[in-house]
C-alpha cells in the first residue's frame, strides 16, 4: 500500500515571510483529510541574492505536533553533518515523545557549500561527517549507555533519557542520489527517501537498493521508499503546465548529478492527475510526499477528495 504524506510550507520563496498560522491551519486540516504524515523542509542558510526564507524544521515539527494528534512528522530531509548529534539525538528524541512517537526522520549530506562554511563543518568530508553523526545518533538512542571516542567527541557513559516512544527508535530514512548514498541505504537506514524522480528513475535507482542490500546481508523487503512530487490539480494538463513550470523553476532546484526533473510534476484534470500517480504507485513505493502547487490550501482539499479519494 502507497501511504500520502503533505510536505509543509516552512520554506517560502524569496521576499515571502513564513505564515505561521497558515502553517498550523494547513496541518490541522491535512490530518482530518487523512494524509498520513507531514513533512518540513530543512536549511540553517540558502542562498544570497535571493535568499529563501525557512523555519527550522525541528522547531516547526514541535509546534504541528502540539496541534495534531495522529499524523506522522518527517523532516525531508534534515541536514544531518550540519548539527551536532548529540544534541540533534536530544532534539528529535524529544520530538518523538513529544508527538507521542509520531518521528520519521529523513536525514541527507547535503549540497549547499557555503552552508557547511558558516557552521564550521568541512563541506569536502560531509559524506563521513554524516555516517559518524548518524551513528552517534542512533547508538544514544538504542543503547542504555554510550561510551566513544571520535574526533571532537568524547562520550563517556552517556545517557539519553527519556527514549524515543518508538522502539527500538524512530524510522530513519536516507535521502540522496548517488551510488554511496543509496548503498548506505541498504547498509544503515530504514529507508531510501528521494525527491523529484520520475516513475523510471525511481525503479532504477530503487533496484540498486535492493541489490546493495542483498549484497550485505540485509532483507531489502524490510526496507522503504518515499518519493516527493509536486503536484497541481486543475481543468486540463494544457491548463495547468505554464503555472507549473513557473513554478518549479523559480523556488525549486533540481540537483545536477541526480535524475531528478521537473517534469516528474504530476498536473492535469484530477483524473489525469490520478493516471500519474499510479504510475508511481506501480513501482512498488511506499509513500508519495505530495507538493501541492504554492501550498494552496485548495489543492489540499482537491488532493485529498478528488485524486487520494480514488487512488
Amino acid at each position: 500500500m502507497t501511504h500520502f504524506g503533505l510536505a509543509i510550507r516552512n520554506f517560502v520563496g524569496p521576499g515571502e515571510v513564513p505564515d505561521v498560522p497558515g502553517l498550523y491551519a494547513y496541518a490541522e486540516r491535512a490530518e482530518a483529510l487523512g494524509f498520513e504524515s507531514l513533512w518540513a523542509w530543512d536549511h540553517i542558510l540558502l542562498g544570497v541574492e535571493p535568499s529563501f526564507p525557512i523555519i527550522d524544521s525541528i522547531t516547526t515539527l514541535g509546534a504541528v505536533a502540539a496541534r495534531t494528534s495522529k499524523i506522522k512528522l518527517g523532516t525531508g530531509v534534515l541536514v544531518l553533518p550540519l548539527r551536532n548529534p548529540v544534541v540533534t539525538a536530544k532534539a528529535l528524541g524529544s520530538l518523538d515523545v513529544i508527538s507521542g512517537g509520531r518521528l520519521v526522520l529523513g536525514v541527507a549530506a547535503g549540497w549547499y557549500a557555503r552552508e557547511f562554511d558558516a557552521v564550521g563543518v568541512p563541506f569536502k568530508q560531509r559524506g563521513r561527517v554524516f555516517e559518524r553523526n548518524l551513528d552517534i545518533l542512533l547508538r544514544l538512542w538504542t543503547e542504555e549507555r554510550v561510551t566513544l571516542k571520535v574526533d571532537e567527541f568524547n562520550l563517556r557513559e552517556a545517557v539519553m533519557v527519556p527514549r524515543t516512544v518508538q522502539r527500538p527508535r524512530p524510522p530513519v530514512l536516507i535521502g540522496g542520489y548517488v551510488d554511496a548514498v543509496l548503498k548506505r541505504v541498504a547498509t544503515v537506514g530504514d529507508g531510501w527517501l528521494t525527491y523529484f524522480y520520475t516513475p523510471e528513475s525511481f525503479t532504477k535507482s530503487w533496484q540498486k537498493i535492493h541489490a546493495f542490500a542483498k549484497e550485505a546481508g540485509r532483507d531489502p523487503s524490510r526496507l522503504t521508499a518515499t518519493n516527493q512530487l509536486a503536484i497541481y490539480v486543475g481543468r486540463n494538463r494544457e491548463e495547468t503546465e505554464k503555472d507549473m513550470r513557473q513554478w518549479l523553476s523559480t523556488e525549486w532546484d533540481t540537483a545536477a548529478w541526480s535524475e531528478s526533473t521537473i517534469e516528474h510534476a504530476i498536473h492535469g484534470s484530477a483524473e489525469q492527475c490520478i493516471e500519474q500517480l499510479r504510475a508511481h504507485v506501480k513501482t512498488g513505493v511506499n509513500r508519495i510526499i505530495l507538493i501541492p502547487y504554492r501550498y494552496q490550501p485548495a489543492q489540499v482539499e482537491r488532493i485529498a477528495k478528488e485524486v487520494m479519494a480514488k487512488l
